[in-house]
């Protein structure tokens, strides 16, 4: 347990090192003629990676028990949530107009915890996880990089299609009981899901709701 708890602590720690190294990207990008609202969602997609997909790939080779991922989650939650409340703590990569990056941290905690209570299998509760991290930034890297701005272009849905399929198809390849199908099902749906927006439910918990749905009941009728 002591071990976990450190693995624990260290995560946050990295996050937060992630997190405060992307304000020197915000400032490069500022120097090179970037739109402010481009550079903030650029760092944003790079902390969801760096971070959010990062640690999910450990996860199952760094914690035994659903709670130390849950828990770590959790403290990054109330990290960004505090950062917000202060005004600006970190407004390198975060906006007023929406909560997307302490959204980000709840549903990639939830989404973890639930599929791993249900069915004990660490690499099938990281894949929702790996689909806000990989296939949304992805998606929101392409688009910016084409149109200059924050926009919901169909042609971001098809790259976060492709990361997401390889994802989806691996991970239920390889767990307990292997699923590639709905794998591969659960990452189409996200990739269709992303494109909404639906007052305060962001893509984000579409994203994760939808692909845990897919996987729950693949899981259950294999």
């Amino acid at each position: 347990m002591c071990l976990q708890i450190i693995f624990s602590a260290l995560a946050v720690a990295y996050v937060a090192a992630v997190i405060f190294a992307t304000k020197s990207a915000y400032t490069l990008m500022k120097k090179r003629g970037i739109d402010e609202s481009v550079a903030i969602y650029y760092n944003r997609k790079i902390v969801h990676v760096a971070t959010g997909g990062v640690i999910a790939l450990l996860v199952p080779f760094l914690f035994d028990s659903w709670i130390y991922p849950f828990a770590t989650g959790l403290a990054l939650t109330l990290i960004t949530t505090l950062a917000r409340l202060k005004g600006k703590g970190m407004d390198f990569m975060q906006t007023k107009e929406n909560w997307n990056d302490v959204k980000f941290t709840v549903m990639w905690s939830l989404s973890i915890a639930v599929l791993w209570i249900l069915f004990n299998d660490p690499f099938l509760a990281i894949i929702p996880a790996l689909f806000i991290a990989f296939g949304d930034a992805v998606t929101g890297v392409v688009r910016n990089a084409l149109y200059k701005k924050r926009s919901k272009k169909p042609i971001g849905n098809v790259f976060m299609l492709i990361v997401c399929v390889v994802i989806g198809y691996y991970f239920t390849s390889i767990t307990a009981n292997p699923i590639p199908l709905w794998g591969v099902l659960a990452a189409v749906a996200a990739s269709i899901v992303e494109r909404f927006e639906i007052g305060p439910i962001d893509d984000n918990i579409l994203i994760t709701v939808t692909s845990m749905m897919f996987l729950i009941v693949g899981s259950l009728i294999i």
